[in-house]
């Protein structure tokens, strides 16, 4: 492979362990198929606020990106079976870092809501902490689609 090739497969990597860190866990944020759909609402008062970590993502990306950087950096050390050799143990070094590198950059700082309803019932509800929520706060649980959510 030539150096220039080596450089684009390393920024593709790159880009496709950057995208897997999209996916959002907020309460003001719906995937697509949740809109248009309906929700049931509920009222309650919070009863406490809980600082959470939401773990990162371990799709496949970061492994596979990692991989292909490391099996690249890999293919440059020695020549014939010594760049074989490199390939495949930067591969799996890289698959490894990726993975890790992966699930570090996607973890979000999150909040576990408990909240009594007017009802009675106790809930708690954790979600990113993009909003901030205090004890004898009044606010709205919305419960539909598989998910449930704090909003003021």
């Amino acid at each position: 492979m030539t150096q220039s090739r080596n450089v684009k497969l390393a920024v593709v990597a790159a880009a496709m362990l950057a995208l897997a860190g999209c996916a959002s866990q907020s309460g003001s944020t719906y995937s697509r198929s949740q809109t248009r759909g309906e929700m049931t609402v509920r009222m309650g008062v919070v009863e406490s606020v809980r600082q959470v970590t939401i773990e990162g993502t371990q799709s496949p990306v970061g492994a596979i990106a990692g991989g292909v950087v490391g099996g690249v950096a890999g293919s440059n050390i020695g020549g014939g079976k010594g760049s074989t050799i490199g390939s495949v143990l930067g591969a799996v070094a890289g698959g490894v870092a990726g993975q890790a590198i992966e699930e570090q950059a996607t973890k979000k700082k999150g909040l576990e809501i408990t909240i009594k309803l007017d009802g009675g019932q106790m809930i708690a509800v954790t979600q990113e902490a993009d909003e901030s929520f205090h004890p004898g706060e009044r606010v709205r649980v919305l419960s539909g689609q598989g998910a449930t959510r704090v909003s003021h």
